[in-house]
């Protein structure tokens, strides 16, 4: 039978700080413990697959009624992160293979004027804001004079991005994200960011609202990633969300796109009814955009509560040579101070008929373990970074 492996990653869902974390001021980040600071985080499957079993999973300063199980279904470790950074591209590139060992350009004072004065040129619009804001706040705050004026909402944060806020009823999506394509052909060599987002927005003031056209433009990754390995020898890639902008259109033969992650799930779910051979490769973003940015514990508690629910229609349809893991690319705790991402570990559950239960691989030294193992699985030569542990997931 054709081997399936379909990768979820839910976006920021870390386990705990890693030892740099004060390097990046997160010291003391656990975003699962801290989503069980609430009575909504409701796991009964990630727990059977052997989340709560992961070495320092469960290591934090938060008081939280969570513990192990005797007899885990599933393969579990805690991966470290190689790459310098916090955020989605570098997580989501070492996950398949690509570290990043320099740290991409942020902007806490905002984008310098060859930049912005680059920008508006091109563009034939003004900029407002350029400096670092909450997504929310920049349209309560810009988005009025932005009706009136014209001109574009540019901001960043503490991640290596270029953000454009504009009105739908002013700047149509397609207009929008002309204008990212101008900005990310603008912002290369020691101004690279990492991705470039389109915000559109909606509504009337002070209730504007971000819609669901969002659109990321990022960065090529500097090296091979395991989808461009397993396009090469001639199986799909299936992208769900984001994935498909993460990796600049690369090593992808197939794509959807989602507006929240309920629907990101139906659509993984519907793709596993999908014959093919290859890797389907899913994100769900609304734990890290819509919950873990604005320090919303509880929203993102149910947001995994309502992710664990769904498991079981994944499992119903999982075919005897599936592989499922279940993974984040970084933190983003909701209960600290900070809006930003946070430096943690990350989890890798496996689960399938053939996988081992129990097997437990501790702690990894990089998110590449992860793309080697998939490879492997799928017969392929491994990349240049990453262990696999097939050997240590499956049954003999």
């Amino acid at each position: 039978m054709a081997k399936r492996v379909f990768a979820i990653v839910l976006d920021s869902f870390g386990i705990g700080e890693m030892p740099d974390a004060p390097d990046y001021g997160d010291e003391g980040s656990n975003t699962l413990c801290a989503c069980a600071t609430t009575p909504y985080l409701a796991i009964p499957h990630l727990t059977e697959l052997g989340l709560l079993n992961i070495e320092g999973a469960l290591d934090s300063v938060y008081d939280v009624d969570l513990a192990p199980i005797a007899a885990p279904s599933g393969a579990f470790a805690r991966m470290a992160e190689a790459s310098k950074g916090k955020d989605t591209t570098v997580g989501h590139w070492e996950m398949a293979g690509v570290v990043s060992p320099e740290l991409f350009p942020t902007y806490p004072n905002g984008f310098p004027p060859e930049v912005i004065d680059e920008f508006s040129r091109q563009t034939g619009r003004g900029v407002l804001c350029n400096k670092p804001y909450s997504g929310t706040e920049v349209i309560r705050d810009f988005g009025r004079a932005h009706l009136e004026t014209g001109d574009l909402i540019v901001y960043t944060s503490a991640d290596s991005v270029f953000q454009i806020a504009a009105h739908e009823r002013l700047v149509p999506p397609e207009e929008l994200y002309r204008c990212c394509r101008l900005a990310r052909a603008i912002l290369t060599g020691t101004h690279g960011v990492a991705r470039v987002i389109a915000r559109p927005f909606a509504g009337e003031w002070p209730a504007f609202e971000r819609t669901a056209n969002r659109h990321d433009f990022s960065l090529e990754p500097t090296g091979a990633t395991m989808l461009d390995a397993i396009e090469d020898a001639g199986m799909e890639v299936l992208s769900v969300g984001k994935i498909y902008d993460i990796f600049a259109h690369r090593g992808v033969t197939d794509h959807i796109l989602t507006s929240d992650n309920a629907d990101g799930i139906e659509k993984t779910i519907a793709w596993m009814d999908r014959d093919f051979e290859g890797l389907c490769f899913t994100n769900l973003v609304d734990t890290d955009s819509v919950f873990g940015h604005r320090n919303d514990a509880e929203g993102y508690a149910k947001a995994i509560a309502s992710f664990d629910a769904k498991l079981p229609e994944m499992f119903a349809r999982m075919r005897e040579d599936d592989l499922l893991m279940i993974t984040a690319d970084h933190g983003c705790d909701p209960v600290t101070p900070s809006t930003d991402h946070s430096r943690e570990y990350v989890f890798w559950l496996t689960c399938g008929t053939r996988v081992r239960a129990g097997a437990d691989l501790g702690t990894l030294p990089t998110f590449a373990d992860m793309s080697a193992t998939i490879l492997e699985y799928l017969g392929l030569p491994p990349l240049a970074h990453g262990t696999s542990h097939l050997s240590e997931i499956l049954e003999v």
